[in-house]
């Protein structure tokens, strides 16, 4: 009698076009999506090229987002665009996004309606796994799987064993997706979930807005996991509602499925966690934090780049002054958002706080541009890694925070609980 299975599992046995699969087994699966931007795409085609390669297996399903470097911050970065643009062209890519249209990829996708439940989807960028939000699987792969996968619509990969994480109670104010993410990855560590599916449940994770669920399946990566993945609900599909005309698949675990782990979280009482430098995994909440001046606020990036986030930012900064001394940039995901931004007013007051607002783009998060940190600097931002380094100078520092910490600190120069500016004048 065969056991049930995960979410997870059945998308890759559909994929692979077996009944069931198994944790551990080698499976050949075709693709939905193929994804690359313009730090990865280059080293892709010249894979791509060098395999005798002509043509991608499907115009429509090669998604490429100049994305990292862009607008062009140096010679270098305008090669690689431009290499990346020939390429579309010559192939006829329809999913092409130059910048005025490109948004920060991984919010991007789920917003034009490129992903929805049941798909397979790889790319070239770790942080592909936020796409499990809408209850598809999706993983980050090296440039050269990627060249493979262009050609030939299909991939090879290991089947990951899936952990069960159960979020119970109600979120208090102030307390998102974020917050649950770094909470998890603080208690199981950075390769926690190596090589696993991290799926996602519980009246918590019910609660969540898409928005919080994507931010926690983007940083799925940082505690080792080749995906987060989460069931696709009512909220899932209502998003997908105008986005797409694809018909989503949704799957279910099986009550028998087997889980490599089950973990329970109780996030009734818990604050809003920060991720002390250096490792996404030194977490801990707010209030624990002790004083740290900073330098730099950066709202914005694949993780925390969206509608939620930006008016979260605007609640708090709405008739306040970003400290004097202190940079506050904010990074809209996508040229929507940045027309939501306009709308709703909340261009004007981030302007009107003091705080910067650039176009769509990666920038500082990687250490690119639009906001590089120099030596003995301080950063709070509400992107996903800080590893040594990682947004500029070795000597500088990055913590990181949801959008509401962000914001809050943003105004007092100094890492604190959103409810402490509550009681400001």
């Amino acid at each position: 009698m065969s056991m049930g299975q995960t979410i997870t599992e059945k998308i890759i046995a559909a994929h692979a076009g077996l009944d069931e699969v198994r944790p551990g087994q080698l499976v050949s699966v075709r693709v939905d999506l193929v994804l690359a931007n313009d730090v990865t795409a280059p080293l892709a085609i010249e894979s791509f090229r060098s395999m005798g390669a002509e043509k991608v297996f499907d115009p429509e399903r090669v998604v490429m987002t100049p994305d990292h470097f862009t607008p062009a911050r140096d010679i270098k970065a305008a090669e690689q665009c431009a290499a990346v643009r020939r390429f579309a062209k010559e192939q006829g890519i329809t999913n092409y996004f130059e910048v005025g249209e490109v948004g920060i990829e991984h919010v991007l996708l789920p917003e034009k309606g490129l992903v929805v439940p049941g798909d397979l989807v790889v790319g070239a960028d770790s942080h592909t796994c936020t796409y499990g939000a809408l209850g598809a699987f999706s993983t980050g792969m090296g440039s050269t799987d990627i060249a493979a996968a262009m050609a030939l619509g299909e991939t090879w990969l290991r089947v990951p064993p899936t952990m069960r994480l159960i979020f119970n109670g109600s979120l208090p104010r102030w307390v998102g997706g974020k917050d649950l993410i770094l909470m998890t990855i603080g208690q199981i560590g950075v390769d926690g979930a190596l090589y696993s599916a991290m799926q996602f449940e519980g009246e918590a994770v019910e609660e969540l807005s898409l928005d919080g669920r994507f931010t926690m399946a983007n940083m799925a990566i940082e505690a080792g996991a080749k995906n987060g993945i989460f069931y696709a609900d009512a909220k899932a599909l209502a998003y997908l509602e105008g986005r797409t005309s694809r018909e989503p698949l949704i799957y279910r675990s099986d009550d028998d499925a087997e889980y490599s782990r089950i973990l329970e979280f109780d996030v009734s009482g818990i604050e809003p966690q920060v991720a002390l430098p250096h490792l996404p995994s030194n977490v801990r909440p707010v209030s624990q934090v002790g004083t740290v001046e900073l330098d730099q606020v950066v709202i914005g990036s694949c993780t925390n780049g969206r509608e939620e986030d930006l008016r979260t930012a605007a609640d708090l900064l709405r008739g306040r002054r970003v400290k004097p001394g202190l940079r506050c940039l904010i990074f809209p995901g996508t040229p929507e958002l940045m027309k939501l931004c306009l709308r709703k007013g909340w261009m004007e007051v981030f302007l009107e706080a003091g705080a910067v607002v650039s176009p769509p783009t990666c920038g500082p998060c990687l250490g690119g541009h639009m906001g590089i940190l120099a030596a003995g600097e301080r950063a709070l931002a509400t992107t996903n890694r800080n590893f040594v380094g990682r947004m500029g100078h070795p000597k500088s520092e990055v913590y990181l925070a949801g959008p509401a910490v962000a914001a809050a600190s943003a105004v007092a120069g100094r890492i604190i609980h959103p409810e402490e500016i509550d009681s400001w004048s």
